[in-house]
């Protein structure tokens, strides 16, 4: 995973994790990337510190956890409910970042903890994944230092 700081048209800086530098081009071309602050989509790569190696050890000026994977659950029944009130340009983005994970990462279905935890620890290999866990098991997540994100997640546009 590359870690980019990023920037958009509005001059906002927000973070952004990426599978390489080839998948963060493709989004941020296809218009993928939204600021989380304006929601526009002209964003690019901000001037950040760079990692440097020193004596076979690497100085990470924002350190991350090397097995944390980028992860989402899925919230399908409170969203469903209101899918119909968002407004287009929220549900077409909601669609767009569906369409992203589903291409990028690994559904896992209800063994989504289990699954997070082995990534964390070494035990499988570092890749994004997503699924369905309980909100117990989100918490245990992330008392642990594994780090998700619950993303909301419409029906496909095309059913």
């Amino acid at each position: 995973m590359i870690h980019y700081q990023l920037r958009c048209a509005e001059a906002h800086e927000f973070d952004g994790w990426f599978k390489d530098s080839d998948n963060f081009e493709r989004q941020a071309k296809r218009g993928l990337i939204s600021c989380p602050t304006c929601a526009s989509t002209k964003v690019d790569r901000a001037l950040m510190a760079p990692q440097l190696r020193k004596k076979g050890r690497v100085i990470d000026h924002d350190p991350q956890p090397e097995a944390a994977p980028v992860v989402a659950v899925e919230e399908p029944v409170r969203l469903q409910a209101m899918a119909g009130a968002l407004p287009d340009k929220v549900r077409a983005v909601l669609h767009k970042l569906r369409a992203e994970v589903e291409k990028n990462c690994d559904y896992v279905g209800s063994d989504f903890a289990e699954e997070a935890r082995k990534i964390h620890f070494g035990e499988a290999p570092a890749r994004g994944i997503y699924g369905e866990s309980t909100e117990e098991e989100a918490e245990e997540l992330a008392a642990d230092g594994i780090d998700i994100a619950q993303i909301p997640w419409l029906p496909r546009a095309d059913s």
